[in-house]
């Protein structure tokens, strides 16, 4: 089932980065079939749906991380995988799951690396690299950090200092994969906080993976919501979240009701669909 590319209800049809008909998988498994997916330019986008259904997979593609089988993804209006990884790499910053460094990597260091895809054998570091880094720290609230290996950083700060270095990497789209995951809640409106930030603050488009619903409803200005490959729905938090939605694709009887704080749709669960009591 593909997305809406246009309306109220989709991401336009003018944008950046676009999935046509795109068909992902790994080895022998098909993860998802024609998948159309348009970024909405300058919105925070969270893609929300059970394990398993393809969320990490449309990240990935998007990243130009993972080769469709069929169809494309599109990003400033040429086939990605016809883009030089270094070229993609000073448009889109992709932040998996996880991500893994060094024993004894400082944040500085981290975020340095943010840099490389600048660099080459004619062109070394430079004033341009070193206020780029700089300023990714600033944004981020870590600069007092730079020094410090991320092994001694807690969990919500660890995060931040990632999160520089995709920003140091100087692009506009940041692909964030389950960037809370691991984190207790005030860590995981810490690192959401700064996710809106630098979208409102320095018009950075986002795209995230986010379990939470309720917290994707809060922080984001569309879900697309995704089940065995599908997007089955697409647009405004208040469009998507509903009892219908949740209990199709998580198989979970809900209520829906405005977030008393935010006024965001708040999913309160009742129980698992099918269940006795």
């Amino acid at each position: 089932m593909s997305a809406p590319d246009g309306g109220p209800s989709g991401a336009p049809a003018a944008s950046r980065l676009r999935a046509e008909g795109a068909t992902l998988g790994y080895g022998e498994t098909v993860i998802a079939r024609d998948l159309d997916f348009a970024v909405a330019d300058g919105a925070v986008t969270s893609v929300i749906g059970p394990n398993g259904c393809g969320k990490s997979t449309l990240l990935r593609a998007l990243g130009r991380l993972l080769r469709p089988r069929s169809g494309q993804v599109v990003l400033d209006g040429r086939p990605i995988q016809r883009t030089a990884p270094r070229d993609v790499a000073r448009t889109v910053a992709v932040l998996p799951q996880s991500p893994l460094a060094p024993p004894g990597l400082t944040v500085g260091d981290l975020v340095m690396r943010g840099r490389h895809p600048h660099q080459s054998w004619y062109r070394q570091w430079s004033s341009t690299d070193a206020a780029a880094v700089t300023e990714a720290l600033e944004m981020t609230g870590v600069a007092d950090l730079a020094d410090r290996p991320l092994e001694r950083l807690s969990g919500g700060q660890r995060q931040r200092a990632w999160i520089s270095m995709a920003l140091a990497q100087g692009t506009d789209l940041l692909l964030l994969d389950e960037p809370t995951t691991y984190l207790d809640l005030a860590h995981q409106i810490e690192v959401l906080d700064l996710v809106r930030g630098l979208n409102r603050d320095h018009g950075r488009t986002v795209v995230m993976v986010l379990h939470d619903l309720n917290l994707a409803g809060r922080y984001s200005d569309l879900l697309v919501a995704m089940h065995d490959g599908e997007i089955r729905a697409s647009g405004p938090p208040d469009e998507v979240l509903t009892p219908d939605l949740v209990a199709d694709t998580f198989g979970l009887e809900s209520k829906v009701v405005p977030d008393p704080v935010s006024g965001s749709p708040l999913v309160v669960p009742i129980g698992v669909r099918g269940a006795g009591g």
